[in-house]
């Protein structure tokens, strides 16, 4: 009877549904668009991001344009333009000046190293002025002697080191790496490309550090371009992700992701350890002392064997050097007194100028960087007494009297305290 009344009243539930089943295709039909376009675009920024970070092609262009003109000679320069034997792999470039790329020499791994921009002076806060031609590779000009070009490289140093250190061994030194055939003598071409290297903080501390065991072997170089040893671990934490995952994690996830994949709590006491003696090699070493201004754990790394390396020592500068640069610097507060991430002095606000004494040392920075690193899974019996050493440790300051006689005494009670816990395991 309802439905001879009311004809059309069992047809309306069915309507009704086909309505709202029409209604979610159109929803999840937009929702996918959106999807798509949204990680289209990601997509999209990610690879523009990639593609100028990692300028590979470029500087392979640049400077095996330089080679094949004769401009620039070296150890590596017939392998990567020539022979094409020197391979550009994975990139980990994190700026577009400074290009690093895995790579492979022949039948041995390794890391290449080039800059796309000229090397930047010491100064803060701003980005190096971009490579221009004319001037690249410059010096020494047609005529220089080697006599002469010695007596560039002895004042070179004598400015960036100071009158400490047998200098002319350090020249002569550079002279035996630039001759670079290995032919007794160094030609124009083989100089111009010493030169050019001289100028980047990193390689010169590379040469000084060349015996040591925590920094990585010098492979080749063509221009100021240069090839290093391949470390397998390229992180402290020792877990290295694609670039876009990195920029898509979240950097408190990331943090708790750097403790998941440390190793073992006595392979991370040897690494520490590791890291103990280089701020030893660097501390009033030959040269002097020079200053950790990035003390990051992406700037540390390890081998196979857990002996540490370091990755990046780009922002590893000369004191006398920073001094000198700082010692005039406006200010109006101690934030205008930085280099880098970890080199801070104060602004004396009477002169309205950053003073130069760095306010805390080598170690005191590292120590900040290691507490977390080492205190996370140590042994119940060295626990306190490992994290009263590091707290002591990172109060340490430049300004503090007999600040060396206390750094000495830290570090080895540091090193002494570790080592003895890890000297009869395999890990030591």
């Amino acid at each position: 009877m309802a439905r001879r009344l009311f004809p059309g009243a069992w047809l309306r539930k069915p309507h009704s549904a086909q309505v709202r089943l029409s209604y979610m295709r159109i929803k999840y039909l937009f929702l996918s668009w959106l999807v798509v376009f949204v990680g289209s675009w990601i997509m999209y920024v990610q690879y523009s991001t990639y593609t100028e970070l990692c300028r590979g092609h470029d500087c392979r262009k640049i400077i095996c344009d330089k080679y094949k003109t004769g401009v620039i000679d070296g150890s590596a320069c017939s392998s990567l333009c020539a022979k094409e034997t020197l391979y550009f792999g994975k990139c980990l470039s994190t700026k577009p000046s400074n290009q690093i790329y895995l790579g492979i020499w022949g039948n041995l791994q390794s890391v290449i190293k080039c800059q796309m921009e000229e090397a930047a002076q010491l100064d803060f806060g701003t980005d190096p002025e971009p490579r221009k031609e004319i001037v690249l590779f410059d010096k020494p000009t047609r005529g220089t002697t080697v006599e002469k070009f010695k007596e560039m490289v002895y004042g070179f140093f004598k400015a960036k080191l100071g009158e400490q250190g047998n200098l002319s061994e350090l020249v002569n030194l550079i002279l035996s790496f630039a001759d670079g055939n290995k032919d007794g003598r160094v030609s124009l071409p083989e100089a111009k490309s010493a030169w050019a290297l001289l100028q980047l903080e990193e390689f010169l501390l590379m040469v000084i550090l060349q015996d040591k065991e925590h920094t990585p072997k010098l492979m080749g170089f063509c221009g100021d371009l240069y090839v290093t040893e391949r470390v397998e671990y390229t992180s402290l934490y020792g877990i290295s992700l694609p670039w876009i995952i990195e920029l898509l994690i979240p950097s408190g996830f990331r943090r708790s992701m750097d403790q998941w994949f440390t190793p073992s709590w006595p392979r991370k006491a040897k690494i520490a350890i590791g890291l103990l003696e280089f701020v030893e090699d660097i501390f009033h070493g030959p040269y002097g002392n020079f200053l950790m201004c990035d003390t990051s754990a992406r700037n540390l790394g390890y081998n196979d064997k857990y002996d540490l390396k370091m990755m990046d020592m780009r922002k590893i500068v000369p004191e006398i050097n920073l001094k000198e640069i700082i010692k005039d610097r406006q200010c109006d507060s101690d934030l205008d007194c930085i280099y880098g991430t970890d080199c801070r002095t104060l602004c004396d606000q009477s002169k309205m100028r950053c003073t130069t004494e760095v306010i805390q040392p080598n170690l005191a920075k590292v120590c900040q960087l290691l507490k977390d690193y080492l205190l996370r899974g140590a042994p119940s019996d060295i626990h306190e007494e490992l994290e009263k050493q590091l707290y002591l440790c990172i109060a340490l300051k430049v300004t503090a009297n007999q600040m060396e006689m206390e750094h000495s005494l830290i570090l080895n009670n540091l090193k002494t305290l570790l080592w003895k816990k890890i000297s009869h395991t395999n890990d030591s």
